[in-house]
């Protein structure tokens, strides 16, 4: 299978060992990896902005970028719905469906491509999930609490696959971290209490660290955390499947 990594350019430029990590995860599991080296930021952050139609040259530079390849493999929820649900531009329709058809965010890969049923991996720490609101209620990781389904969730099968790792149980598991891009610079006083809910989540069920398949959510977490002061960290599933030491 022909693989090509994405990656968000908030993850190239702030956290590239996210990158890193999903690279030589997917090489561990003996998929040979390319990195398109043309592609740019999907767009998301304009588009959120009400300012899609100026997003015409990103699509076709994402397109133009990754064609060719079975599958598209990004470390981020939200980019990966983005380009999946939000993509449009008729002079391209054909091209824009199959990269909307061939892109997985990392879990779901692992989970529905690949059938992942081991990870060599060793991670003794209380960790706690974040699910974010792209991943659950957009790519639909895991199911929901407004869901009367059976209980579910790709991201967390795959964290209890690491020896020693112990996943905490929230008291709110699919609640929203607050950070919503743009929301957080235009309502940053409801984005850092909803937040600091969420954090406190965490604390009261003795996480020592906060993991999610979006860097984004945990960089809000990351920031509020500081101020705190805390001794909780936060780290990407990628690395932890990666074999990141505590």
């Amino acid at each position: 299978m022909k693989v090509a990594l994405f990656v968000p350019c908030y993850i190239d430029q702030f956290y590239p060992q996210v990158a890193i990590a999903t690279l030589q995860l997917l090489r561990k599991l003996e998929i040979t990896v390319d990195f398109p080296r043309e592609q740019t930021c999907c767009g998301q952050p304009i588009a959120n902005a009400g300012y899609e139609h100026y997003t015409a040259a990103t699509v076709r530079n994402f397109c133009e970028s990754f064609s060719g390849y079975d599958y598209i493999v990004g470390p981020s929820g939200s980019c990966v719905f983005h380009v999946k649900h939000h993509f449009h531009g008729e002079a391209n329709k054909a091209g824009i469906e199959q990269i909307q058809k061939n892109i997985y965010e990392l879990s779901e890969f692992l989970t529905d491509v690949l059938k992942v049923e081991k990870i060599d991996a060793q991670f003794p720490e209380k960790v706690g999930l974040h699910q974010s609101c792209h991943g659950l209620r957009g790519l639909r990781l895991g199911n929901s609490s407004e869901q009367v389904v059976a209980q579910y969730s790709k991201t967390r099968r795959l964290l209890e696959m690491v020896e020693g790792l112990q996943l905490v149980d929230l008291d709110r598991p699919d609640e929203c971290c607050g950070f919503g891009g743009t929301f957080a610079v235009s309502q940053a006083a409801m984005s850092t209490r909803i937040g600091e809910d969420r954090i406190a989540d965490h604390q009261r069920n003795g996480a020592a660290v906060i993991t999610a398949t979006d860097m984004s959510c945990l960089m809000h977490l990351d920031g509020l955390l500081r101020r705190q002061k805390s001794n909780i960290r936060v780290m990407h599933f990628a690395e932890i499947l990666n074999g990141a030491t505590s």
